[in-house]
């Protein structure tokens, strides 16, 4: 099972942990995986090409489908892209619940 936390300060998303793997197919033919990897690895990318916002934490595994992210600052650009995961990563969840959880941790 994919677990993906969404670490949140001040009720503000400011990062995200994924970690684990679906095992909704094989890998290579995973489409719960991919989508859940897309959304993640599309944010990070989005965060860095359209805001000043500067990463705190930023550590991969991608053989035990990990991935840490956190920001130092979140300006409102960010705080949308962020939001817009969380949005994706609900959906993927609610569709595939047996193999994505979301969940909320606020600091």
């Amino acid at each position: 099972m994919i677990t993906a936390t969404v670490l949140k300060r001040d009720r503000q998303t400011y990062g995200f942990v994924i970690s684990g793997h679906s095992g909704y197919e094989d890998a290579g033919k995973d489409i719960v995986c991919a989508a859940v990897s897309v959304l993640a690895e599309n944010t990070i990318n989005a965060i860095e090409a359209f805001t000043d916002d500067t990463v705190d934490v930023l550590e991969t595994d991608h053989r035990e489908g990990f991935l840490n992210y956190r920001l130092k600052t979140v300006s409102d650009k960010a705080a949308l892209l962020l939001d817009t995961l969380v949005l994706g990563l609900n959906d993927i969840s609610r569709s595939y619940s047996s193999f994505v959880k979301v969940r909320v941790e606020e600091d």
